[in-house]
Order: structure tokens, then sequence, then C-alpha cells
């Protein structure tokens, strides 16, 4: 069975996709651009990039029931791989004790022209 996760506090998608997706107890996040929910805002600068959108991740888990202690696996798109040293910066104050996997690369260009996309894989 699968079920459709969205939270007001994370932008809307901007595409035909869910903010994320339950099945079997994982959770899988679709990549989170660094905007602000509120404000429609997107943060400047890979540092607050990076924070927005482990923000939105970990909003849309919330409305999971989840946090991200749960997370399991993270890919992060970079606009450039010289942005891995201030998105790491910020991507290691949220997680306590053992991180998730990941992988991290760079993409030639990402939607609004974003330094700074992450998603996720939580599980139950």
């Amino acid at each position: 069975m699968k079920k459709t996760i969205c939270s007001p506090k994370a932008p809307g998608a901007i595409g035909s996709y869910s903010q994320a997706v339950e099945a079997n107890g994982m959770v899988f996040v679709s990549g989170q651009l660094p905007i602000d929910a509120a404000t429609g805002v997107m943060a400047e600068g890979a540092e607050a990039q990076a924070r927005q959108s482990l923000e939105n991740m970990k909003h849309i888990l919330e409305e999971a029931g989840l946090d991200m202690s749960n997370i399991v696996k993270t890919t992060v798109f970079l606009a450039d791989m010289s942005l891995f040293a201030d998105m790491n910066k910020v991507y290691a104050t949220y997680f306590d004790g053992a991180f998730p996997a990941r992988s991290a690369v760079a993409v030639k260009a990402l939607p609004k022209d974003a330094l700074v996309e992450i998603e996720c894989i939580a599980v139950r």
C-alpha cells in the first residue's frame, strides 16, 4: 500500500510528483529545493540553501511522524562540487550519531537555478 505525504511547511511540488510517498514502512522524500514555504523565497548561498533544503525535508518527515534519525540514505545534488564543503558543514549539524548513507553529485543545473537540492529515504 502506498500513501502520499504532504506538509504545508515545505514548498509544494513544482511538477507532477509528490513531496513524499510511503510504501512498506519506507518514506521516499523527493528532492527538496531551498525554498521557504511561508515566503516562497529561495535562500541565498550554499550553506543557507543546504539548511533550507534540510528544513523542508525535516517538515515532510514530521508530517509522516518521523524525524531525521529515521533517514537511512540521502542524495545531495550540487550545482558545482566547489559547494560541497559549505553544504557538508550544515548537513553534519542535522544528524546525531551515525550518519545516513549519502551520495553527493554535481549536476549541470537544478530547478529554479538552485545551488543545492537534497532528497532522502527514511524508514519507520
